[in-house]
């Protein structure tokens, strides 16, 4: 099932979906990363209808993600259907297939340090996972927008440069993983 969830696989499904709601749902997109197993994002809703616009993603990426297992040759394809089929008994909201868990791990963002923490936290992610050496090397993450200016998603609002604490060396630890030295 990894396969589908690869970030390559499925993230212009959610690059296109959170495109969309920036255009159309008034969506400030402040970080995200793109795991083969989760994702995270950082979002503001400029109307406060933030849980609408966590479903409308859900949602538009759940039936991009269902259509490419269906119509795909896949020799896991009943396997997978299963397992998504299986989901569903514990909740009736969904009657036939569940790709994302009910929920969301939602954090209410109430300083510029607390959000540079998360946007670390999001942003290592990868680095912690033994995939790249430098966040920036990760192309579904917003880092590279960070540390280059451009991703591959460019409707991100940079947050503002926090300021390092130079007794701690935690904290150089995080930027000496974010580029090139």
């Amino acid at each position: 099932m990894d396969r589908y969830f690869y970030p390559k696989n499925i993230s212009r499904y959610h690059r296109r979906m959170l495109r969309i709601l920036y255009k159309n749902k008034g969506m400030i997109l402040y970080g995200y990363v793109i795991m083969s197993n989760h994702l995270h994002f950082i979002v503001q809703s400029r109307d406060g209808k933030l849980s609408d616009l966590i479903r409308d993603f859900k949602k538009f990426t759940a039936k991009q993600i269902l259509e490419k297992i269906q119509t795909e040759p896949e020799s896991r394809k009943d396997w997978i259907l299963e397992r998504l089929a299986k989901a569903t008994e514990t909740h009736s909201r969904n009657k036939n297939f569940q790709v994302w868990q009910y929920g969301n791990h939602s954090e209410e963002i109430f300083s510029l340090k607390f959000l540079w923490d998360k946007l670390n936290y999001i942003h290592l992610n990868p680095v912690r996972a033994g995939i790249v050496s430098k966040a920036n090397h990760y192309i579904y993450s917003s880092a590279t927008n960070y540390s280059n200016g451009t991703g591959i998603i460019n409707s991100i609002e940079i947050a503002e440069n926090p300021v390092i604490n130079v007794n701690r060396s935690s904290e150089f630890w995080k930027y000496n993983h974010y580029d090139e030295e």
